[in-house]
């Protein structure tokens, strides 16, 4: 009877789309880049825990033989800053079922530029879409994935906790490498911004010492209570 039970519930195998949707995902997110995410390889014990025999996902390669899309086109913004688009599709395998997921190369939320492509950046992004396609076909982190996507189009509050001093330090820092690489040299981007070479220095080290403004701020009690 027990051999009997046990081979019936080798066949079941993986839950429904709603078992899975409840299943709390809230211990295991962490951050990167100032998002959210969870581990793939916690996803993928979790699917096997709830009954799916073989999950994995590869990364589908292009004609040149890479994983990265990229378009032909360069973009510039605002800012006159150039850029491609990039972004890589991945295939995912959960026992008999099988999808494609594509979607782009973030630095966090923002978008990863030239000057700052790594192959880090690249994987990150794959196991992202393997997090992201799992809860869209098995439910597994559904409404987690609601829940970021809302935050992420809801443009009517700012929630300025969410703003994090070093990203913007990073910002800068990209927009200018970009003039370095345009060709001007370190005194003259000084000029141009009407400050000399160790202002701009000092600027960069105010976010550092911002950041550690705000931490000293949050430390302090009130010692009169």
């Amino acid at each position: 009877m027990e051999k009997e039970d046990n081979e019936i519930k080798e066949q079941e195998g993986i839950k429904s789309f709603n078992e899975m949707r409840k299943i709390d995902l809230t211990d295991y997110i962490n951050k990167r880049d100032g998002a959210d995410y969870i581990n793939w390889a916690v996803i993928k014990q979790l699917l096997h825990d709830n009954g799916a025999k073989k999950v994995y996902f590869t990364p589908i390669q292009q004609a040149n033989g890479s994983s990265l899309i990229m378009t032909d086109k360069v973009f510039t913004d605002a800012k006159g800053i150039s850029n491609q688009v990039y972004e890589t599709r991945i295939k995912v395998v959960i026992d008999d079922l099988e999808f494609e997921m594509q979607g782009p190369v973030n630095n966090g939320a923002n978008p990863v530029r030239d000057n700052s492509m790594t192959q880090q950046r690249l994987w990150n992004a794959q196991t992202r879409l393997f997090v992201k396609g799992v809860a869209i076909y098995t439910g597994l982190g559904f409404d987690l994935w609601s829940r970021l996507e809302m935050d992420e189009d809801d443009t009517a509050t700012d929630d300025l906790s969410k703003h994090d001093i070093m990203k913007i330090k990073e910002r800068c820092q990209e927009i200018y490498t970009e003039k370095l690489k345009l060709g001007l040299t370190t005194k003259e981007i000084a000029e141009k911004l009407n400050k000399t070479e160790d202002d701009v220095k000092a600027i960069f080290t105010y976010f550092s010492i911002l950041k550690d403004f705000e931490s000293s701020l949050k430390e302090i009690t009130n010692d009169k209570k």
